[in-house]
């Protein structure tokens, strides 16, 4: 896989990754992977990331049923960022239980919420 000896690592042996609606283009979630879940990402073909606050390899869908599916994989000409091009399982990629992990604007001075709870986490997560 010298594939991903191209791309530039962090200190940490981390890279960011943005997971985008492989439809509409939004931006659904931002996480980091490392050269073990970007391997395990292309070979088959669901999203695995690297959890910095569980300090563990984690496939998204593990535990909510939310899996996305890797339509492309895309890194950035600086080579220190990714893109998964993905289909969301679920309708759900953020564990507020809403469409994207982008749920809030800036209007003026303050953060408003723009979408809505989809599902209950309590309904979603088998661990919580």
């Amino acid at each position: 896989m010298s594939w991903l000896n191209e791309i530039r690592w962090n200190r940490d042996g981390l890279i960011p990754v943005i997971a985008q609606d492989w439809q509409t283009g939004r931006i659904l979630m931002f996480a980091y992977a490392n050269r073990t879940a970007l391997a395990l990402t292309a070979e088959k073909g669901t999203a695995h990331y690297w959890s910095r606050s569980r300090n563990k390899l984690w496939h998204k869908g593990e535990d909510s049923g939310h899996y996305q599916r890797i339509h492309e994989i895309r890194m950035d000409c600086d080579e220190d960022v990714v893109i998964y091009v993905i289909e969301q399982q679920g309708g759900i990629a953020c564990h507020t239980g809403r469409e994207s992990c982008f749920y809030r604007k800036l209007q003026g001075d303050e953060w408003v919420i723009t979408d809505e709870v989809l599902k209950d986490p309590k309904d979603i997560y088998r661990n919580t």
